[in-house]
């Protein structure tokens, strides 16, 4: 009987790549993210005048008013642990290190259990969704359109958008774990070198696990009497 793990399992992800690579760009993809996050924060810190400047230029002061220097290094040290953890990740793929992915895994599936407890809180508490488009700012685009939307029909486009989150996130957390499954599994696995003549096929163990027979020693030579 096929268990469910391998009956999931498969070495290509997105329909063309192989795992290894798959995990290859999405560890390099949420670097990128990561360093972008960083720089902006390292800004803020280095130039707090002119960061909330820019900021005010794009109207969204508001939401950066309660980001101090104590929420702003916390957030710096995070960006730092994230590109640490995937730069391992990508590291752990390339060079098929299994260890190395373990970290990065553990990230996606605390990543999808938070967005999981946000559908969960949207639909036990729908009236969030109404006190979180108040607290925008006034000039948002559409807001005013949003809001005069019918509740139910907002919760629900809120919870189908935040469900094909959770489906692609899902995906992504099946490609890395695959990743780190095949990584593994070419580990472990003994490789056996097929021999084929023309109507003979050997098994040989691996090169470095042949172990070199002693020579026979000869009999001892017959004495006459």
């Amino acid at each position: 009987m096929i268990s469910p793990w391998d009956r999931w399992y498969s070495t290509s992800c997105c329909l063309c790549c192989h795992v290894r690579t798959g995990t290859i760009i999405l560890g390099i993809w949420y670097m990128l993210i990561n360093a972008v996050v960083l720089l902006i924060l390292l800004t803020a810190l280095s130039d707090p005048d002119q960061y909330h400047y820019h900021m005010t230029r794009v109207e969204l002061a508001n939401n950066f008013d309660v980001m101090d220097d104590a929420n702003i290094c916390i957030a710096t040290a995070i960006s730092l642990l994230m590109i640490l953890i995937c730069g391992m990740a990508t590291y752990g793929a390339y060079k098929q290190h299994a260890a190395w992915i373990i970290p990065f895994f553990c990230y996606q599936v605390f990543d999808f259990a938070l967005n999981t407890l946000v559908a969960i809180s949207v639909l036990v508490y729908p009236d969030t969704v109404q006190d979180y488009l108040q607290q925008l700012p006034g000039n948002f685009p559409y807001k005013d359109e949003i809001m005069s939307t019918n509740n139910a029909c907002l919760v629900f486009m809120v919870l189908l958008f935040i469900g094909c989150i959770l489906a692609f996130k899902a995906y992504l957390i099946g490609c890395v774990w695959n990743c780190y499954r095949y990584v593994s599994g070419r580990g472990s696995t003994e490789v056996l070198v097929y021999v084929t003549t023309n109507d003979t096929a050997v098994l040989l163990p691996p090169y470095d696990e042949i172990v070199a027979v002693p020579p026979k020693e000869p009999p001892p030579q017959y004495v006459s009497a």
